[in-house]
């Protein structure tokens, strides 16, 4: 998983701001948006415990 930290918006909403190995942004978006994302995706751990 990317390395992540969070900020807060001008309308207060969290967010997530990834950045590359220059320190530059790379991507930026919602807490909500994010973390559904990583809800719904397993890990290789996870899906060999499943099997």
């Amino acid at each position: 998983m990317p390395n992540r930290t969070t900020h807060r918006s001008s309308t207060d909403r969290k967010l997530y701001a990834e950045r590359d190995k220059k320190g530059q942004f790379k991507d930026i978006q919602s807490y909500k948006q994010a973390h559904g994302q990583d809800v719904k995706r397993s890990s290789k751990e996870e899906r060999a415990k499943k099997h």
